[in-house]
């Protein structure tokens, strides 16, 4: 069973880039037709899909976070990892990596979660 774990700084100030990794193991980020995606949560809100990377290292970005959201992987590591720009306070939340049927879906396993804050 495919076990995840992120892992990130934890406190960022405003403007400066975040950079969190996802460690998988019992399964290879890949492995054929699995997503291996990037979700947070905000206070008080939903659960935002960020972007995907899939097992053919093609990404894919949530329009509404602009350019400021990458997502790169280490095929020898088995991680994966996200990069967040010019970080504001709203980009405060708890962060997610999970592994997806679907490119966008949000559904899937996913690790403990790791809390962002973003504040001078």
């Amino acid at each position: 069973q495919v076990q995840l774990r992120e892992s990130g700084p934890g406190l960022v100030k405003p403007s400066q880039t975040v950079s969190l990794t996802c460690s998988v193991s019992g399964g290879s980020i890949s492995t054929l037709f699995w997503y291996w995606a990037w979700i947070r949560q905000a206070p008080g809100k939903e659960l935002e899909w960020m972007g995907s990377i899939d097992s053919n290292g093609r990404t894919s970005y949530n329009p509404a976070l602009d350019s400021r959201v990458s997502i790169s992987r280490d095929t020898a590591k088995n991680q994966f990892t996200l990069l967040v720009t010019s970080v504001t306070p709203e980009d405060t939340a708890t962060y997610y990596c999970s592994k997806e049927r679907f490119r966008a879906s949000v559904m899937g396993p996913r690790g403990p979660g790791t809390q962002v804050t973003v504040s001078l």
